[in-house]
């Protein structure tokens, strides 16, 4: 059997954002992290560094900036920014808790990806368009880099679209993965499909005392 020189992606969210911030449809918002989520992206940065990275891109928001900092400071690749990769746009939900979203839109908020899918977001971007921004940026990285290892930086929903993509899913159906601030998953491109070899392992949770 031939050896088969697989491409990997590295999928990684940004760490916890600001207090203020939490649980609240954020996307486009261009918020900090917390002070947690600081020592959340060391922790990442210990972890990445025990893995080889080819390249590395990221979305330009800042939490996604501050995340990939402590990484970039010490031998990692040169980030190239990709603005494609930032967040999906909730439109009129932005900045609404899910309660309030809930009752203002009467809508189930835990379908909410069914919702974007579907267009429901007043003013937001719905799946098809979304999908149109991230996959352009997503498979022009993935031919840049064949056979290599590549990061991608970006956001719970933009991952959420990269699974989508790759897994050959709908987007709703990503609802059954976890994507934990300062999570990462790794992607396997094989020729007849994608395969996860890591999912949602997040060093602050899952081995606080890496090193």
């Amino acid at each position: 059997m031939a050896h088969v020189t697989l491409t990997r992606l590295l999928l990684v969210r940004h760490a916890e954002v600001e207090v203020r911030y939490h649980k609240i449809f954020g996307g486009r918002i261009d918020m900090n992290l917390s002070p947690r989520g600081h020592d959340q992206a060391a922790l990442l940065a210990k972890f990445l560094h025990t893995r080889k990275l080819d390249a590395v891109y990221a979305s330009p928001m800042k939490r996604v900036q501050q995340t990939l900092a402590p990484y970039l400071k010490n031998g990692a690749p040169v980030q190239t920014v990709v603005p494609d990769l930032r967040e999906v746009d909730f439109g009129d939900w932005t900045g609404l808790n899910w309660e309030q979203v809930s009752q203002k839109f009467q809508l189930l908020t835990h379908e909410w990806l069914e919702h974007i899918e579907r267009g429901m977001a007043p003013n937001g971007e719905t799946g098809p368009q979304f999908r149109a921004r991230v996959e352009p940026a997503l498979r022009g990285i993935i031919k840049k880099h064949p056979g290599k290892t590549v990061g991608i930086f970006c956001h719970g929903g933009v991952i959420r679209m990269i699974l989508s993509i790759l897994l050959e899913i709908p987007l709703p159906r990503t609802n059954m993965f976890e994507i934990e601030y300062a999570g990462a998953t790794q992607i396997a491109l094989y020729p007849e499909r994608a395969e996860i070899e890591l999912l949602n392992f997040a060093p602050w949770r899952d081995a606080p005392h890496f090193t």
